[in-house]
């Protein structure tokens, strides 16, 4: 028998959740407000179980200290308490639990295994007494050592972050010069290859998709297929072992903290996709894992006067109780740990509207947001919400308190409409363009809450963006019924590729005017991984499910790919280049007294500037932008953008020093064109000019 020393009862509130080994022994301990008893189970590398109670040590705190115990060592819960659905009790103590807190999980969940809490095909009022501790994962003491050396945090500022939104399989699965034992990896996403193609693209911060330790949806699994983006959590705390080359009894911790701290070395934040609005357990019918078993009533929101169903804002099945304080001391402690013991350098939340609904619907004074401000250390990493989920006003785009960003969903349709040619007036572009102000421009936020994307992981990526107009989800086995109907999508006509030269020189040129925009936009520019090399997912726009080629990246570059990812290349460096393209404050049409300029200046195509009914006129698809520069440099530029379907030709505007305009990039071509020799040029159909103002003497 495992030897047990006892509690000391003064150190309770001190001691973290979860299990801690000091060297010696491991301390265990687990929060249940209703429980009425609960046992660690402790299995060796054959399976057999030993079962240890755990002692009530005050505020709904149960502990026990094992000695001898070693990392490497699996464990779970077994929970006792009233099996009462209707007044919201779960517990079944047949069923093996995931600790919370782990900080490592081994196994997969096993479907075969009787997993549920009730039995399966009756009432979810049954109980089920089938034990399933040999089909459930084991959560894994760890070793929590680590040689950081001298790893700092890039702290790259905002206005200078381009953001690249990727998934680590997809990523590195398919790159030849990786090794191919460490493909799929953290470590294949920390290998030389995987950073030169980064750096070299300019991009400051990996945005991971999920990397919690994730389970396989029962409908994907009898389809015989993978929940490949991990929206669906087990463990807030354990990196999943599937992107560990290396094991997955702890192993995965260390390869994790080993790929950060070389992005970091590299001059690379990363970013984590984070899912805290719900957990893999579903609906009332979904299997009993960890929270539910654990303290349904208290981890989970629960319809008020039907306690056996879920609040579901978020289409999973059920809402995690972040307005609970010890669910929101769950999330909290889990954000901590990853940025002081896993050293990343922010989040973003998926579906974060959830987290900030009380009684009454989405609060931007909520709880979560009161608690994440005044802390020390999550107040000071980037946070950025995905502002919506599918409840009530649950589209929450621009309503976000003070140190969050947010994805722009806005950003992106109308970027998106304006470039397909759509009727529309272009007032909401110029709003898009300068950071969204009619958004933001409240509670003391500024063009750096609008994160600016035109596609992510959801949807279709840019390349297929220009080339089908039906989304073609066959391969998910749901009908093609699956993912949203895309109409913001173009395609020239010709669904999918095409040897037409006339066609797929007109979507390269839609690709490059995709990118220009979106990096000549204030706010914060994030690239979904691969539309700097044209990658396509044959139509796919929701390949949540689909691990294999239809995700992963295809690194055999045509001439094509590789000349659209040197534009991209360009377009990013212009960014970083004039200060102009990355402001903390919105323009607010002020004229400055040394230049005599307005910090912008709208034009039409004679030159003159935009009048009340131009804003207003649906037909209108071309817009001059000039922006002054530092009064110093006098880095004045002029962006000029025309989406009809012919050429048009832009008056230039005259300056108040001896100088020319020199053409900075056309999308035409995706180079630098002649300087105009005269006083107004001509932008092709469909394209984008940067000119850049050079006085005489400037170099």
């Amino acid at each position: 028998m495992t030897e047990t020393a006892e509690v000391d009862q003064t150190t309770v509130e001190l001691s973290p959740l979860g299990a801690h080994w000091d060297g010696t022994g491991v301390h265990f301990s687990l929060y249940s407000q209703h429980a009425s008893g609960v046992e660690l189970c402790l299995f060796d590398d054959n399976g057999t179980e030993e079962r240890i109670p755990l002692e009530p040590a005050g505020h709904y705190v149960w502990r026990t200290v094992v000695e001898g115990v070693q990392p490497g060592q699996h464990y779970g819960y077994r929970v006792a308490g009233p099996y009462d659905p209707n007044a919201g009790h779960r517990f079944n103590p047949n069923k093996l639990l995931v600790d919370p807190y782990t900080q490592a999980i081994a196994g997969r969940v096993d479907r075969e295994a009787p997993i549920y809490g009730y039995i399966p095909g009756d009432s979810d009022r049954t109980f089920d007494e089938g034990d399933d501790a040999a089909g459930v994962p084991k959560g894994v003491v760890i070793d929590p050592r680590f040689d950081w050396g001298d790893d700092a945090p890039p702290r790259t500022p905002l206005n200078r972050s381009i953001i690249y939104e990727v998934h680590v399989k997809g990523f590195t699965q398919q790159h030849p010069d990786i090794p191919e034992e460490i493909r799929g990896s953290y470590s294949g996403m920390a290998h030389p290859a995987a950073i030169e193609h980064l750096t070299r693209l300019g991009v400051t911060a990996v945005e991971l998709l999920p990397v919690h330790t994730t389970i396989d949806d029962p409908a994907l699994v009898e389809r015989g297929l993978h929940n490949y983006w991990g929206y669906n959590t087990l463990g807030f705390f354990a990196p999943d072992a599937r992107f560990s080359s290396r094991g997955d009894r702890g192993e995965q911790v260390a390869e994790f903290k080993e790929m950060v701290k070389t992005l970091h070395a590299a001059g690379l934040e990363v970013i984590l996709d984070v899912v805290y609005n719900h957990t893999c357990e579903g609906n009332e019918f979904g299997p009993t894992l960890s929270l539910r078993g654990i303290d349904n009533r208290n981890y989970y929101r629960l319809v008020h006067g039907n306690e056996r169903r879920y609040f579901d804002y978020t289409g999973t099945g059920n809402t995690l109780a972040t307005t609970n304080p010890q669910v929101l001391k769950l999330v909290m402690d889990s954000l901590r740990y990853w940025v002081t013991e896993m050293h990343v350098d922010g989040f973003r939340f998926d579906l974060a509207a959830t987290l900030g609904r009380g009684e009454r619907g989405f609060d931007p004074s909520a709880p979560f947001f009161h608690v994440i401000h005044q802390d020390p250390v999550l107040s000071q990493v980037k946070l950025i919400a995905e502002p919506w989920d599918i409840g009530t006003d649950g589209y929450q785009v621009g309503h976000f308190p003070p140190l969050w960003s947010e994805w722009n969903g806005k950003y992106r349709d109308t970027v998106r409409r304006f470039w397909r040619g759509d009727d529309s007036s272009v007032d909401e572009l110029a709003y898009r363009l300068t950071g969204s102000s009619d958004l933001y421009d409240r509670r003391g936020r500024g063009p750096l809450a609008s994160i600016n994307f035109i596609t992510a992981h959801d949807g279709f990526t840019l390349t297929d963006l220009v080339s089908y107009n039906e989304k073609h989800n066959e391969a998910n086995g749901e009908d093609n019924a699956d993912g949203a109907d895309d109409n913001l999508s173009w395609n020239c006509g010709v669904e999918g590729p095409t040897d037409d030269p006339e066609i797929n020189a007109l979507r390269q040129r839609q690709l490059r005017n995709f990118l220009a925009t979106l990096f000549f936009s204030q706010g914060v520019p994030m690239i979904s991984g691969g539309a700097e090399i044209g990658r396509t997912q044959g139509g796919n726009n929701n390949a949540y499910c689909q691990d294999n080629e239809i995700s992963w990246f295809n690194w055999d570059l045509t001439d094509q790919q590789c000349a659209l990812y040197d534009y991209t290349r360009q377009v990013i460096d212009l960014r970083q280049r004039y200060p102009a393209f990355r402001r903390r404050h919105f323009f607010r049409g002020e004229i400055d007294e040394q230049t005599g300029l307005a910090d912008i200046t709208w034009l039409r195509t004679d030159g003159e500037q935009m009048t009340y009914d131009d804003w207003f006129t649906a037909w209108v698809r071309s817009l001059g932008i000039l922006i002054a520069g530092d009064p110093e440099t006098q880095e004045h530029l002029l962006l000029l953008i025309n989406a009809h379907t012919d050429s048009v030709g832009y008056a230039l505007p005259e300056m108040n020093r001896p100088g020319r305009w020199e053409v900075v990039l056309c999308t035409d071509h995706g180079t630098p064109s002649d300087p105009p020799d005269g006083p107004s040029i001509e932008l092709c159909a469909r394209s984008l000019m940067l000119l850049h103002w050079v006085g005489e003497g400037d170099h």
